[in-house]
């Protein structure tokens, strides 16, 4: 059984295996089938999709932030900012990072565009436009202190000069922090955060 990854654009990916240019195997996603696709998953690597859907094969890294930690900045996210829409944000999980992504686009603003020349029922509309929307990176916790469990809170940074992720405070109170910085999240008032001398 060849390898296949659906999305959540519902794109089927097939893993095909080239080669480099000094010889050793080369493994990538693609949505074109083709003959003899490998059958199984080299050891040491695993599927990963990307928030805006890009499927790859990389290698498999060291979880350093907890499953719990992790649930905690999602329920943050539910409580205390205003992301309750479907889809709204997504957290990617990366070593010692944890990106917290905000969707791009204004599905409730499209599907009241779409609806007015579309016979469609609203909640097909939307469905349909859920499978095409894109995410960017608003905010990242990194883990500094494995022991204590600290983490450094940062937010991107939109200005040409700069396009880079800004420091605003670090704590090992997770609840602590999404609290005080979650409610800014998709408001005018996150281009206004900034690195206050806490730490």
């Amino acid at each position: 059984m060849v390898i296949q990854y659906t999305n959540r654009r519902q794109q089927t990916f097939y893993l095909h295996q080239g080669t480099t240019s000094k010889g050793k195997p080369r493994y990538y996603f693609s949505q074109k089938p083709a003959d003899n696709l490998p059958e199984t998953i080299p050891d040491g690597y695993e599927i990963y999709e990307h928030p805006n859907a890009q499927v790859f094969l990389r290698k498999i890294l060291p979880q350093l932030i907890t499953p719990e930690e992790i649930a905690l900045i999602k329920q943050g996210i539910e409580k205390y900012s205003s992301m309750q829409e479907k889809q709204a944000f997504l957290v990617d999980v990366k070593k010692e990072h944890l990106i917290i992504y905000l969707r791009d686009q204004d599905i409730e603003k499209m599907t009241d565009e779409l609806s007015q020349i579309s016979p469609s029922s609203r909640e097909s509309l939307v469905e349909v436009l859920l499978k095409q929307v894109t995410y960017s990176p608003m905010m990242r916790l990194t883990l500094e202190d494995v022991q204590d469990r600290t983490f450094l809170l940062e937010r991107w940074c939109f200005r040409g000069s700069i396009d880079d992720w800004i420091s605003l405070d670090q704590s090992n109170d997770l609840q602590d922090l999404a609290q005080q910085y979650f409610c800014h999240l998709g408001k005018e008032t996150f281009f206004e955060l900034f690195y206050q001398g806490k730490y």
